[in-house]
């Protein structure tokens, strides 16, 4: 079986800021990980295939720099790496990511794709399903648990609000994963020893055979007009009396802020 895992680059969330004067984020000083959720994508990539065999890939769409986040995939027991990355891509929307990624995944060849639930820069949670809308594969999402997997099926838990359904998909097919499914391992110094040695097949929007009408910004149906950090007022109201005269007050200070 062959197991594709979309990782993605995003800036740690502790030391996300805007710029004031560009109202976009400085990643100047901010430093780089893994997304989370797709720490846990790659667990479970690497969990089946000790279940059953295979080889896990894991794929990126990002710049160069992203390389070394791939190698860190590699460590935790990924086989493959294969970074996407052109200029073009720059500004992509996640319809434009899912595209480019569909592409990407049409070359390298899968019978599962396994994504984080979303990416913690942009809280969408639209790139899992949009690239299985474009490969025309089912997809799962927000799952919590593989409960049986082989190569024509898989038996997944997604997690609802008041428990889990459980559900089976014919493969290939697509699923993500929120954070309860699993534990991720730690690199090992074998896994470290492989990833220093191992090359990343990097490729372009040529290799993947993408229209350029569909890539980056200008491929992009949505577009971020503006970004700003929201401003607190502080402003403190005193409400005195006895309780029933408090709560007449506060009741007159909701009403004017509805």
């Amino acid at each position: 079986m062959k197991i594709v895992v979309c990782v993605k680059q995003v800036p740690d969330a502790k030391d996300v800021r805007l710029d004031p004067k560009t109202n976009t984020l400085a990643r100047e000083g901010v430093e780089s990980i893994m997304n989370p959720y797709d720490r846990h994508a790659l667990e479970e990539a690497v969990r089946i295939r000790e279940k059953i065999g295979g080889t896990v890939v894991a794929l990126s769409m990002g710049p160069p720099q992203a390389g070394e986040m791939l190698r860190e995939a590699v460590a935790c027991g990924a086989d493959e790496a294969v970074l996407v990355s052109d200029r073009a891509f720059a500004g992509a929307d996640t319809w434009a990511t899912s595209y480019t990624l569909a592409q990407a995944i049409k070359k390298i060849g899968f019978d599962l794709i396994i994504c984080g639930k979303q990416a913690i820069d942009g809280d969408t949670a639209q790139v899992g399903p949009g690239l299985a809308s474009q490969l025309d594969i089912p997809y799962v999402t927000c799952a919590r648990a593989v409960s049986d997997v082989d190569e024509g099926q898989i038996t997944l838990q997604r997690m609802m609000d008041d428990g889990y359904d459980e559900l089976e998909m014919p493969l290939p097919g697509l699923f993500t994963v929120v954070r309860e499914i699993n534990d991720p391992r730690v690199p090992s110094l074998k896994g470290k020893m492989r990833a220093k040695k191992l090359e990343i097949n990097t490729m372009t929007g040529a290799d993947i055979d993408a229209d350029p009408a569909c890539l980056g910004l200008s491929g992009s149906p949505t577009q971020v007009v503006k970004v700003f950090s929201p401003q607190f007022n502080r402003e403190k109201t005193m409400i005195e009396g006895d309780l029933d005269q408090q709560v007449e007050g506060l009741a007159r200070v909701l009403e004017k802020l509805v």
